[in-house]
């Protein structure tokens, strides 16, 4: 099975930076694209940021000039940077990889991980 998991959550003022990882482990072939979605308190889960294989980024409005996504295909890692952050960026974030294919079976598949609170707040 595939495992993701990930780092770098916390509390952090309002104009602060952080950087979230998400590692996946597990019998992987390839990933077709690694991202980010968040849920905040009452709110539907929305895409943040997502990172197709060719390096091709998608974004949110709401997060376009601010966060950065990069993906390390080696480490079958994605990072997410954001900067000037608001209380409305205050989330869980979580992580998804998407076109998992399992060197084991060939089977492809989506998976995610349990996320990591960003709370931003003075």
């Amino acid at each position: 099975q595939v495992q993701l998991v990930e780092s770098g959550g916390g509390l952090v003022q309002p104009g602060g930076s952080l950087r979230l990882s998400c590692t996946a482990s597990g019998s992987i072939s390839s990933i077709y694209a690694m991202g980010w979605y968040r849920q905040a308190p009452g709110k539907q889960r929305e895409l943040v940021a997502r990172h197709i294989n060719g390096d091709s980024a998608n974004y949110a409005d709401s997060v376009k000039g601010r966060f950065t996504i990069s993906r390390d295909n080696a480490k079958n890692t994605v990072y997410v940077q954001m900067n000037s952050l608001t209380p409305e960026d205050t989330a869980v974030y979580f992580c998804y990889a998407e076109g998992v294919v399992l060197s084991t079976t060939w089977s492809v598949g989506d998976y995610w991980g349990q996320g990591t609170q960003v709370t931003v707040s003075s």
